[in-house]
């Protein structure tokens, strides 16, 4: 089984048929073709709202208008992500800091390109249940002690990094050890981004994406059969949280999914 920073993609077969992969990525970083998948798969999900893509086209217009802007503010804005982006920019081995984020807009991509199905799996506000989890989720991060704890981010950052230097798993032969401190300071930036949440909520999150997934799984079913495979972009220090909501057999959620076209070309 791959562990929080390896970097083979795991792979969860649903006993009602298909299989999810789990494609691990470091945010904002482009892959070299070693890390990215060369398998084939027939839809593709995302932990996003469709409203992301025009994110994405938003960000590639400021970036043609004035490059690394949306690096330059990403470090200004603080908090843990700010520190990930900062130590991104300082690896000089890999391409890193790039917006939108690399590897998922380049699957969404190609996706629109082949007219591929694209799932994307968290709910809209206007989804009940997922309102009153968010409300109840910003109450627990508005709390004074979380925030107080954000003023102190300096040093939980060093912890968390601290507890992930020893699981550094090498990345594949040829390329640099760059990659293996991004996928660190990834784990650092999603601990923080956890706690300052509650673990239940955390758990409650992970099991309404693990039933849309195989939601999703199911529809691609209908057209694939039981040879059907999910691609998930997920963060690689996700990946292990997903697929133990995954292995707990959430009654599948009926998802649609969303047609992104796009009409900018890019490498596959």
């Amino acid at each position: 089984m791959a562990g929080p920073l390896d970097w083979a993609d795991p792979e969860w077969s649903d006993p009602d048929g298909g299989t999810v992969v789990l494609h691990g990525t470091l945010p904002t970083v482009v892959y070299p073709n070693v890390l990215r998948p060369r398998y084939a798969w027939d839809g593709l999900a995302l932990l996003e709202t469709p409203d992301v893509v025009e994110l994405w086209e938003q960000e590639e217009a400021d970036e043609a208008e004035s490059q690394g802007v949306n690096l330059t503010y990403a470090m200004l804005s603080g908090g843990a992500f700010g520190r990930y982006a900062e130590g991104i920019s300082m690896l000089s081995e890999l391409q890193g800091g790039r917006f939108p984020d690399p590897e998922p807009r380049r699957l969404q991509r190609n996706a629109a390109r082949h007219d591929r199905p694209v799932f994307f799996l968290e709910p809209m506000a206007d989804d009940p249940e997922w309102n009153d989890f968010l409300t109840r989720e910003a109450k627990v991060m508005s709390h004074w002690k979380k925030l107080l704890s954000m003023v102190r981010i300096k040093k939980r950052w060093k912890k968390a990094v601290k507890r992930h230097i020893f699981g550094i798993t090498p990345p594949p032969k040829g390329q640099s050890a760059d990659y293996a401190s991004a996928s660190v300071m990834a784990s650092a930036w999603w601990d923080i981004n956890c706690e300052m949440s509650t673990p239940s909520l955390n758990q409650e999150r992970n099991d309404r994406y693990a039933a849309r997934l195989r939601g999703a799984l199911a529809s691609l079913r209908s057209t694939h059969g039981d040879e059907a495979v999910l691609m998930l972009v997920v963060h690689q220090p996700q990946r292990e949280a997903l697929l133990a909501s995954l292995r707990g057999l959430p009654a599948a959620e009926e998802i649609s999914s969303t047609s992104t076209d796009t009409l900018h070309s890019e490498e596959e």
